[in-house]
């Protein structure tokens, strides 16, 4: 059963942490602290606005977005688990996993010793994700506000078997204008271009853009950084030995139902990742952690 705004605020409200009913009564998680502010979606576990102080919101988050049970809300960071892209075995499951259009549960809130806000949320299985993925799973996204977002989505197998697993951060990043920006940190990195037909390519320079990009970087640093000409977002990740960089251009934008046609300028994903041949085997009885902290310069 879930919880009433009413319930989460005298269960897990603070200070700094307060629950509201977003779009089509979906529970929001506002953030406010002396270092930033932040808004979190409970449907989805999925952070939609971090703004540190003094700053414009890192995040994007389409005007067309969808807030309706059973579809993924465009923007922010949604949760692709547990696998990234299409079904892995061809079942015709859904692309990203099922936990980012699935009601997660707020499972702590609390302020840290440094003035810092950190809400927990988590999914665990059940009797229908079971029917999609027959695995015993304990999903948790920890999610620390301050000077920087720094997001933990930690996976624990509770069955006897292990299982693997692919996953991503899909973080949309809101910016001034997808002609001016440039991704540092992948200079001569190795990729796959899912727009040239999986084809293997070496970056050549900072990625820029001038049309649809879709890839996936593989063996990648541990920092990346996105620059606009208007401000540098740094990208630092662990427990992820690849990376994707997406922008859709016009043409999907466009047949894209959630989103406005022009929109492709003003975003761009750049995604902490296990993807391609960077699968993870989770033990029995065992768990794993893929991490990104973003800040502003």
């Amino acid at each position: 059963m879930a919880q009433t705004i009413e319930q989460l605020n005298a269960d897990h409200g603070l200070e700094s942490v307060s629950f509201t009913a977003g779009p089509n009564g979906f529970p929001m998680v506002q953030v406010s602290n002396a270092m930033a502010k932040a808004t979190l979606s409970v449907y989805g576990g999925q952070v939609l606005s971090f703004q540190p102080a003094g700053a414009t919101d890192i995040m994007f988050v389409s005007k067309k977005a969808y807030y309706a049970e059973g579809k993924a809300i465009k923007g922010g960071v949604p949760v692709c688990w547990p696998w990234f892209g299409p079904d892995p075995e061809g079942k015709g499951r859904a692309a990203h996993g099922f936990v980012r259009n699935r009601m997660w549960n707020v499972v702590s809130t609390e302020v840290l010793s440094g003035g810092e806000t950190k809400v927990v949320l988590g999914l665990s299985d059940t009797a229908e994700t079971r029917e999609i993925w027959p695995q015993a799973f304990e999903l948790a996204i920890a999610i620390t506000v301050g000077k920087t977002l720094h997001i933990d989505l930690i996976t624990r197998n509770k069955g006897d078997a292990a299982f693997s697993i692919t996953q991503a951060l899909h973080t949309y990043f809101s910016i001034a204008d997808i002609h001016q920006v440039k991704v540092s940190g992948l200079e001569a990195t190795q990729y796959i271009d899912k727009v040239d037909g999986g084809a293997e390519k070496a970056q050549d320079g900072a990625v820029t853009f001038a049309g649809e990009v879709d890839r996936i970087y593989l063996d990648v640093p541990a920092t990346l950084a996105i620059e606009d000409g208007k401000r540098r977002i740094d990208i630092a990740s662990s427990g992820s030995k690849t990376a994707v960089v997406w922008n859709p251009w016009s043409a999907i934008s466009v047949k894209s139902a959630d989103l406005e046609d022009e929109s492709y300028q003003t975003f761009v994903c750049v995604e902490t990742t296990n993807a391609a041949t960077d699968v993870v085997e989770v033990p029995a009885g065992g768990e794993c952690c893929l991490s990104a902290t973003y800040s502003v310069a």
